[in-house]
């Protein structure tokens, strides 16, 4: 998770609260080798590029941003040339959209989604995170949103991470009808918070059965616990597997 940056492209501690640098998780993936590494790649950075074509020497399977904190619009025109490379490397872009509560503050205009229709032009396999939910932009629904760039854009995808939250019921039984996410989605646990109570079986009494949200709670490991409540809430085989096809 690469930080803010300033004007002349250093990190900028002051406005960053979260920082996680791509050498440590490099570290870590070559440790662990159920691991895969995925990078963070802030665009303003003068050496961006340089950063870039760094990481997927390294094995790097994606890019990560979150807009709204780091402080990118996917919509600047100046980033064409990382795009570019990005598309060049086959390094899709995981980027958060909708609105972001895990921090103190967010620059929300950068999670609309039709802010990504730049790297999507220029060939950028794009995820957006959590479909788009919840958030607001131009007076509509941010997965509606979503839901017309999936119309046009056949590189973009979105992951299913946090649509079993307690504050999100029934984004994921939306999600499943639409026909415009029909072959678009991609499994994400939102990792770690799966593992609180604001995830839990017994959430979906309209979709599960008591034995089904017994059995499910009963499961330790909280990976397995969330493959096995998407697929109870109907989640379908491809979900699970898709990323393989979409990770280099």
């Amino acid at each position: 998770m690469d930080g803010v940056v300033d004007a002349a492209g250093n990190l900028d501690r002051s406005r960053t609260e979260f920082y996680v640098p791509n050498e440590f998780v490099l570290s870590l993936s070559e440790r662990y080798t159920n691991l895969l590494f995925g990078s963070s790649i802030n665009p303003y950075r003068p050496d961006s590029v340089a950063r870039l074509d760094w990481a997927a020497a390294h094995g790097a399977r994606l890019v990560k941003w979150l807009p709204s904190i780091q402080l990118i619009d996917p919509a600047d025109e100046r980033l064409a040339p990382f795009y570019r490379r990005m598309a060049e490397l086959h390094l899709p872009l995981l980027v958060h959209t909708g609105s972001e509560h895990s921090f103190t503050w967010e620059q929300p205009e950068f999670a609309d989604p039709e802010r990504l229709k730049l790297p999507l032009s220029l060939g950028v396999t794009v995820i957006a995170a959590h479909t788009a939910w919840p958030g607001r932009h131009g007076g509509k629904r941010d997965v509606d949103r979503l839901a017309r760039l999936m119309t046009q854009y056949p590189n973009l995808y979105a992951d299913i991470s946090s649509l079993t939250q307690i504050n999100k019921l029934g984004a994921l039984r939306e999600v499943l009808r639409r026909p415009e996410f029909h072959h678009r989605l991609v499994y994400g646990t939102d990792f770690p918070l799966i593992n609180i109570p604001i995830v839990s079986p017994w959430y979906f009494p309209r979709d599960l059965r008591i034995s089904q949200m017994w059995r499910i709670s009963r499961i330790k490991n909280p990976w397995d616990r969330d493959v096995a409540l998407k697929q109870s809430l109907g989640v379908p085989a491809e979900v699970f597997t898709r990323a393989e096809k979409l990770l280099p």
